[in-house]
């Protein structure tokens, strides 16, 4: 295997058996998924840019799933490399809830070797679509730059340890390369979260490894030229959350090196409830309990925040929307909490608490937030409870919780 090849398989020790771990809380793409990135990679043996684990059409399967339709490994291909079995038939579910044709452009530019930027509203699943593409693409989604206003140019290039080059000089193993440099040493992707949270001169060092593909570390004696430079199958997925207060612009010549991709909020109630039960119950059963919670609590749950998110109400109705972002990770949030209390604290009906964690998420950052979700309570709310609807008038008869 060169080094640019990847391949999926359990983690082993150096003398090849495999390792003891700890449980994880949550695990990475890669190892979560790591019976379906085998499957694709047997199952689709087609054409694949240099350096990629799966062909262009596997990554959009893996992400975007099979539609339902069981997908049938030929006998001859059912054996991984590390020998472990691979199923028959494989049905391959639907990991990000949004439209095939974005996907499909992503993966088109990461292809063609250019950076990638995801932008967005919070809680769009952003970084989930940035860990899925790149566990497909190269078999690790680790190598992340968490950008922050403290991120400092060696997050994207290298610094030393200064123990080793007092002793050794400036030598590769007193390199301390950043994971932006590991990725294009090993021909892999690496990712940059919150790009814009980053200072702009930070941000600029990017410039030149999106153009020149090379890092240039003039101290080194061992290296040609002091040239480390990209190997084919590298490349850059960074998103920005462009709602954020206190982000930075980013210069002219580093958006020509990115292709934008807006991930918009998702379209459909019934999809959007759909994944805020099953990413909420998987949270409550990881913490040892069963979800509990029932469909018309997460039916209203879901319709509260995107009336509030879109400043109008399913009906047609005005909404004052609040500063805050009504996403669907928060409203993920909210549903895993009412399961939690629910399955521990015996605390009654979860609607009766779903005022008060609303609450919770609303006033955030401005007071006037509060007003706001009281507004929503005697507008939509209560007209919903006088047109008969049981359950939104249980809970307009708990507007006082929100005082």
């Amino acid at each position: 295997m060169t080094t640019t090849e990847q391949s999926f398989s359990a983690p082993t020790t150096a003398d090849g058996e495999a390792t003891t771990e700890p449980a994880w809380q949550i695990l990475p793409a890669e190892r979560r998924h790591a019976t379906e990135l085998a499957f694709l990679a047997a199952y689709d043996d087609g054409p694949r840019p240099p350096g990629w684990a799966l062909t262009p059409r596997a990554v959009v399967t893996f992400v975007q799933g099979s539609g339902g339709e069981p997908l049938t490994l030929p006998a001859g291909r059912r054996t991984a490399p590390d020998g472990t079995q691979l199923p028959g038939t494989l049905v391959v579910p639907t990991k990000f809830v949004g439209d095939r044709a974005l996907v499909e452009r992503c993966v088109v530019t990461l292809a063609g070797e250019r950076g990638l930027l995801l932008v967005g509203e919070p809680g769009t699943a952003k970084s989930m679509l940035s860990e899925l593409l790149s566990a497909a693409i190269c078999g690790t989604s680790a190598l992340t730059v968490q950008g922050t206003a403290g991120t400092t140019e060696d997050a994207f290039r290298y610094g030393w340890n200064y123990a080793l080059l007092l002793a050794q000089g400036p030598t590769r193993q007193a390199l301390v390369e950043s994971p932006v440099l590991t990725a294009m040493r090993t021909g892999r992707v690496a990712r940059v979260e919150e790009v814009t949270r980053c200072l702009p001169e930070v941000q600029d060092a990017l410039v030149s490894i999106l153009s020149d593909r090379r890092i240039n570390v003039p101290e080194l004696t061992d290296t040609p030229a002091g040239v480390i430079p990209a190997v084919p199958g590298f490349s850059v997925i960074a998103t920005a959350n462009l709602r954020d207060r206190g982000v930075s612009e980013m210069s002219a010549a580093l958006k020509r090196r990115f292709n934008f991709e807006t991930v918009p909020p998702i379209a459909d109630a019934a999809t959007e409830m759909a994944l805020v039960r099953r990413q909420a119950a998987a949270a409550v059963e990881r913490a040892g309990a069963g979800y509990a919670v029932d469909n018309a609590v997460l039916d209203a749950l879901v319709t509260v925040f995107r009336d509030l998110r879109a400043g109008r109400s399913a009906e047609g109705w005005d909404v004052e929307r609040p500063g805050t972002v009504m996403s669907t990770a928060e409203a993920v949030q909210v549903a895993a909490a009412l399961g939690l209390a629910t399955a521990y604290l015996s605390s009654g009906d979860a609607l009766d608490l779903l005022p008060g964690h609303l609450l919770g998420v609303v006033r955030k950052d401005d007071e006037a937030d509060h007003g706001r979700l009281v507004g929503y309570w005697d507008g939509p709310v209560r007209r919903r409870a006088e047109g008969g609807s049981p359950m939104w008038r249980r809970l307009w008869d708990l507007r006082e919780t929100l005082r």
